[in-house]
């Protein structure tokens, strides 16, 4: 992973905020994806390779590395949202670009343009091998509508 310093951390209310909403993602439970950096516009979401999330010849299904980019990239746009409000991804297009090998896979979120309304987000996922050795296996672009958070 990137060194992250601290100014590249976000309050510990947004982390925390960002934390229970990931915890309350069936999906992301279910593939095993944990958050292992919440920045200010910034998110990476780890997902463990294991034969739950393959496919048939042993990479990392389209499907979770898809799913794991979404959310990094959601969570990024809600790092920069206030509390009254949540996001939901209106579209996105991802890239693969080689097999999803490795240990994990990191997804990272990257906020390119916050708006009112809109926030457009650049997403990244690499395979990272145990050595450490990161491969970029896909791309992408995200779109997201800001909306009125719900009380639960």
């Amino acid at each position: 992973m990137e060194d992250v310093t601290q100014q590249d951390q976000a309050s510990p209310a947004v982390r925390k905020r960002v934390q229970d909403s990931f915890d309350r993602q069936g999906l992301m439970t279910h593939l095993g994806a944990r958050l292992a950096h919440v920045g200010p516009g910034r998110v990476h979401v780890v997902l463990p390779a294991s034969p739950q999330v393959t496919q048939q010849h042993g990479y990392v299904h389209a499907g979770a590395t898809s799913a794991v980019a979404d959310s990094a990239g959601g969570y990024a746009a809600l790092t920069l949202s206030d509390e009254s409000s949540e996001v939901l991804t209106v579209e996105y297009k991802i890239n693969l670009l080689a097999p999803a090998a490795g240990h994990h896979l990191e997804a990272i979120g990257t906020v390119l343009k916050p708006g009112r309304t809109l926030t457009v987000c650049r997403l990244e996922v690499y395979g990272v091998q145990s050595d450490g050795v990161r491969t970029l296996v896909a791309t992408g672009q995200q779109t997201l509508i800001r909306v009125s958070a719900t009380p639960e």
